[in-house]
């Protein structure tokens, strides 16, 4: 029978999830310090370990040495009781990279999917590819992974179980997308909008580590927002909440009818049209500075004064025009700028983006640049997969 709040094993449950969240956050830790972390006394911290050694949840792993008296027990989270893979989908290829439950990465694989052609046979067939290669990266099979998180553009319909925003990933858009997934793969599984995601990653250890109410703008390929209130993102009724990079502003082709599902990233109208990656290099080649991508245009801005400036310029007053857009309706605490081109237009972009929010009879959140490393699409499937399988995993009740 389940127990029930403030029976002595829902309390043992509660006690034992403690411990296990300090071992992944800590490392190894001794009883006493266990004890002292939780506020148990050193025999239940004892009977704690115990019971959570028999359940093959955690180890011994050495002992702490060099100091008077006897050397003390060191104990970790087994990490080799469940895995977790991450993937990120772009319209190239499929990243992917598999966690022990501890969070450590132990392998990663990429494939490339330009070349293969539509199809949900084949869709499905690539994902597994990519799975199997992260796995076999880390010396493992598919029976030591337990769940699977997938990070798209756009956004799955709820009502018609459809990807919808995404047009450019053709194979991805079968009514039973999902399980047609999780079925390749064999693990429970979940797809979620990439910059979402990526708002979980600066959430988790970035620039919104410190706020439950935030927005991250992501400018890159294609442009979009995740919107953070009390922790959560906001999807909305189809789960188009964020797709900013179609709102319509002056300057840009207005998207219409059915192009928000069949556009690219880089066409269809739209803020996407004014500040996407395709949008900083033609803003650079008109004032005469020639790259190929928007991070060569906009390092070759920060070098070029006057026309360098001028490209600058322009693209914080375009970026500005469409967050005043979010900031008067959400009133976020804070908004990170990630993608790309943010990434690329650096501090310098930031405090222009922020001269000409100022002056607005608006709001003003605190204006910050990404910190995450790496892939935060990546890292956030990641933080997603390891929060559902904790849960799982760790509950002794």
């Amino acid at each position: 029978m389940a127990g029930i709040p403030g029976t002595p094993r829902v309390l043992r449950a509660m006690n034992d999830r403690a411990a296990l969240e300090l071992l992944i956050v800590h490392g190894p830790l001794t009883r006493t310090r266990i004890g002292e972390l939780t506020g148990l006394s050193k025999p239940t911290a004892s009977q704690l370990l115990a019971r959570l050694e028999t359940a093959g949840l955690v180890r011994r792993t050495g002992s702490v040495t060099g100091r008077p008296g006897p050397s003390a027990q060191l104990y970790e989270v087994d990490p080799g009781i469940a895995h977790v893979a991450a993937l990120a989908v772009d319209e190239s290829g499929i990243s992917a990279a598999v966690a022990d439950i501890t969070g450590t990465v132990v392998g990663e694989h990429r494939v490339v999917t330009a070349a293969a052609g539509p199809g949900r046979d084949r869709t499905a067939a690539l994902v597994a590819e990519a799975v199997d290669g992260a796995l076999a990266a880390a010396g493992l099979g598919r029976t030591a992974l337990h769940r699977t998180v997938i990070g798209t553009p756009g956004a799955l319909d709820p009502r018609t179980g459809r990807l919808r925003y995404a047009a450019h990933l053709p194979g991805w858009h079968s009514r039973a997308l999902r399980d047609e997934l999780a079925e390749a793969v064999g693990t429970p599984l979940v797809i979620e909008n990439d910059v979402n995601l990526a708002a979980v990653a600066e959430r988790h250890g970035g620039a919104a580590r410190d706020t439950d109410d935030y927005v991250l703008f992501w400018a890159d390929e294609g442009v979009g927002a995740a919107i953070v209130l009390g922790g959560r993102p906001l999807r909305g009724a189809t789960s188009g909440a964020g797709e900013i990079g179609y709102m319509p502003l002056p300057g840009a082709p207005l998207a219409r009818g059915g192009q928000a599902d069949a556009a690219r990233p880089d066409a269809g109208g739209g803020f996407q049209m004014l500040v996407g990656s395709p949008a900083v290099v033609e803003l650079a080649r008109r004032h005469g500075i020639d790259a190929a991508t928007a991070t060569g245009a906009l390092a070759a801005a920060a070098a070029t004064p006057g026309a360098g400036d001028a490209v600058l310029g322009e693209l914080a007053a375009r970026m500005a025009t469409g967050l005043a857009a979010v900031v008067a309706v959400v009133d976020p605490g804070l908004v990170v700028l990630s993608g790309e081109v943010c990434r690329a237009g650096g501090e310098r972009l930031r405090e222009l983006v922020e001269a000409e929010l100022t002056g607005l009879a608006l709001p003003r959140p605190l204006l910050r640049l990404g910190t995450v490393e790496g892939s935060p699409i990546l890292l956030g499937a990641l933080r997603t997969a390891l929060d559902d399988v904790r849960d799982a995993v760790f509950d002794t009740t």
